[in-house]
Order: structure tokens, then sequence, then C-alpha cells
């Protein structure tokens, strides 16, 4: 999930590449109570650059059940990584897709900055041929790292692409996971978006203890008619028809990755 605004108290970057509209953090708690989820991880959204207050402040307030992902360039001192992470950092992100935050330039710096804090780095694909690219240096990394959104990767070029074949070696690492969130947009087809399920199920299978479930609420930069979120939770019983993989993909994932108490 993300949070924006308000605008009057945190003001969006100038180099951002999109606007969105103020969507707070009074708006994330009602939507985590309409759809039922006690836990969630802020993403820091690119409209703020590599201003992280607005996610900061969100995490301050609700500490037991909040963690966040950072945008942050490589090279801050390591005390501002310390303050981070005690009021609950958990990654860092680097994007293509968005301007005004950290591109892949920045991932052997930040991760080797935020290794020992066991940080992970999530990396946002423009583009899925990006990840053929960027794998030989993801393969040379300690670090875990999170293939946001599927790696972008379509439900045209499914699971014999290039880019596909290149996320399951990754896969074998133990260090690579992978976000199944926002496949309305790589979908060619309608709702409940059919085509994207042999990736799924190819993923699910071959790596269950490296695969999270992301909302993306609010959804910035929707090329797509706007989702309804309670249709993309009731999406999870056909990704993930097990009960016991439901609560490994929802619950066990990333309570371990994102260092929340495990529930009994």
């Amino acid at each position: 999930m993300h949070v924006f605004g308000p605008q009057a108290d945190y003001p969006f970057s100038p180099q951002r590449s999109y606007t969105p509209e103020d969507c707070t953090f009074e708006d994330l708690e009602l939507l985590r109570a309409a759809l039922g989820i006690d836990r969630a991880v802020i993403v820091h959204g690119g409209a703020h650059g590599t201003d992280n207050r607005v996610t900061l402040a969100a995490l301050d307030r609700a500490p037991d059940t909040l963690r966040g992902v950072a945008v942050i360039p490589s090279g801050l001192p390591h005390t501002d990584l310390e303050e981070m992470h005690r009021r609950g950092m958990r990654g860092c992100r680097m994007s293509t897709v968005v301007s005004g935050g950290a591109s892949f330039d920045h991932l052997e710096g930040l991760a080797s900055e935020t290794f020992d804090l066991g940080w992970h780095l999530v990396l946002h694909f423009n583009k899925a041929t990006e990840l053929v690219e960027l794998a030989p240096r993801l393969h040379a990394l300690r670090s875990h790292f999170m293939l946001d959104h599927l790696a972008r990767i379509d439900g045209r070029d499914g699971v014999a692409s290039p880019a596909f074949n290149t996320l399951m070696r990754l896969l074998d690492t133990g260090r690579c996971w992978v976000k199944l969130a926002s496949l309305y947009r790589l979908s060619a087809d309608p709702y409940p978006h059919p085509d994207m399920l042999p990736m799924i199920a190819s993923v699910v299978a071959h790596r269950p203890d490296r695969v999270i479930w992301g909302s993306n609420w609010p959804h910035p930069i929707c090329p797509v008619p706007m989702p309804n979120d309670g249709d993309i939770v009731d999406l999870i019983p056909l990704w993930l028809p097990d009960v016991h993989m439901q609560r490994q993909v929802l619950v066990d994932n990333p309570a371990a990755l994102y260092g929340f108490p495990p529930i009994d």
C-alpha cells in the first residue's frame, strides 16, 4: 500500500512524474478495516521522491501493525538508516517507472549500506526486459530483493518469456522474492484476469516461501479503469486455492520479511 499527503503537510517532489490525490493515513486505516487487513506494509510513493516523512509519520502512528519500504539514494549516513529502521522501515525501493527517486544505479550501494540492517531491495520495473538485463547484478548480491508487480511480465508473454525464465532462475537463489500486486495492469484479459494464472501458479509452486501479496492501494499511475479493492481481495482464493498457502503468502512470508511478530 501507499500513502500520499496531505500535500499541505507533506508536499510532493518537484521531480515527480505523477501527481496523485491525497490518500492519507486515515484513508489507509479505513481501507484496512474494510478489507480486514490487520498488518500492512507502506511502500513509499514516488510522488514524494526521497522525502520519506509521510511514510515515517504513518509508521509512527501504528508501529505494531505497519512496516515500511523507503525510497532513498545510496550514500546516506548510517545513523539515518538506523533511525529509519527503528521507526519501521525494512527495505528500499528503486524504480525505472517514476522519476525523483532512486534508479538501479544505486543498487549495489544500497545493498551494501542496508545489508547489516537486514533490509531487502525492492525493484520496480518499467519493462520486464529490464529484469533480464539486471539479473547478473542481482545474482551477485548478498541482499534479499523483491521483484515488484511480478517483474512487470504481462499475460501475453507469460511463462514462456525470457523474463519469466529469468525470474524462476532468480528464485533459485533463495534471496529473490516476488510480489503479486497490480496484476490488472499486466493482463490482456478482463477480470478475473485468467491469463495471469499460469505465472502465478508456477511461482507459488516453485518457491511458496518467497511470495507475498500486495493491494497497491490507492493504485497510482493506473492506465486501466480504477479497480475495486474488494474485487482484488476476492482474487486471492483464485490465485491461492489452498488455505495453507493463503496463510503462508498473506501472513507468514511477510511476517518473516518485514519483521512482524509471528501469529499463532
